[in-house]
C-alpha cells in the first residue's frame, strides 16, 4: 500500500494540475480569509472553514478524476490488478495519497489560525473541530470521487459525475425542509453531508458524525475494491 501512496502522491505533483489546483485553493481560502476575517477584525474562522467546504465541492471532482480513469485510459490497470498486492491495498493507497493532499490544502487554515494568534486569541477547540470535519467531509468527498474514476477512463466524465454526486449530497438538506413526509424529510437530513458537517462549525465533535463520514469512506472504498474486483476475475 505504501508504494501505491507514493506512486500517487508523486504523480499528482509531476504534472502542473497538482500545482494549479494547490494554488487555487489557497487562493481563494487567503481571500475568504482576508474577507471574513481581516476586513471585519475577527478571529472567528468559521466562515472560512464553510468557504472551503464549498471550494472543496469544485476541486475534488478534478483532484480525484484521474485516479482510476488515468490507470483505464492508459491500460496500466492490468498492471496493478496483477501486481501482488491486494484490491484493499489498492484503492487505499491511492484515497489516502489523494487524503494526504486534501489534508495540505486544508492544512492553510491552521496556518491562518496561527497568524491570528500572534494578535489576538484564537478559539483552538472550534478551529481543531473544524479542521477534523472538513477531514471527515474531504474524505468522504475523495472516496465518492474515487469511486466514480473506477468506473470510466475519461476523466472529464469521472469529474462531471463526481461533482453531480457531490451536489447532490449537498443539497439533500434543502431538498428535506421542502418534504412533507416526516420519515423521508428525517432521513434525507440524516445523509446529509452539510447537516453532519454543522456540529463540527460550533466546534463539537460527536461521536454519531464520526461515524456517518467514516462509513461513508468504507463504503464506497468497498465499492470500488468491487469494481476492480470483477475486472480482475471477468
Amino acid at each position: 500500500m505504501s508504494t501505491i501512496l507514493r506512486r500517487e502522491f508523486k504523480a499528482y505533483f509531476s504534472s502542473p494540475i497538482g500545482y494549479i489546483l494547490l494554488a487555487a485553493f489557497w487562493a481563494l481560502a487567503g481571500w475568504y480569509f482576508y474577507m471574513s476575517v481581516l476586513l471585519t477584525a475577527t478571529a472567528e474562522l468559521r466562515n472560512v472553514f464553510n468557504a472551503m467546504g464549498t471550494i472543496s465541492m469544485f476541486l475534488i471532482p478534478i483532484m480525484t478524476m484521474r485516479l482510476f480513469s488515468e490507470d483505464k485510459r492508459l491500460r496500466t490497470d492490468q498492471a496493478l490488478l496483477t501486481a501482488p498486492i491486494s484490491l484493499w491495498e489498492l484503492v487505499l493507497g491511492k484515497f489516502l495519497s489523494s487524503l494526504i493532499i486534501y489534508a495540505i490544502n486544508v492544512g492553510i487554515v491552521l496556518v491562518f489560525g496561527i497568524t491570528v494568534s500572534a494578535f489576538t486569541s484564537v478559539e483552538w477547540p472550534v478551529t481543531i473541530g473544524l479542521f477534523i470535519g472538513m477531514m471527515l467531509f474531504g474524505g468522504a468527498m475523495i472516496a465518492i470521487g474515487m469511486f466514480i474514476s473506477s468506473l470510466t477512463e475519461n476523466q472529464i466524465i469521472a469529474a462531471i459525475g463526481t461533482f453531480a454526486c457531490l451536489l447532490s449530497v449537498g443539497i439533500l438538506d434543502n431538498v428535506a425542509e421542502i418534504v412533507d413526509i416526516p420519515f423521508i424529510r428525517n432521513f434525507l437530513y440524516a445523509i446529509s453531508f452539510n447537516n453532519r458537517f454543522y456540529d463540527f462549525t460550533l466546534g463539537v465533535i460527536q461521536l454519531k458524525d464520526v461515524v456517518f463520514f467514516l462509513s461513508v469512506m468504507f463504503l464506497f472504498c468497498y465499492f470500488t475494491t468491487r469494481v476492480f474486483e470483477r475486472r480482475r476475475y471477468s
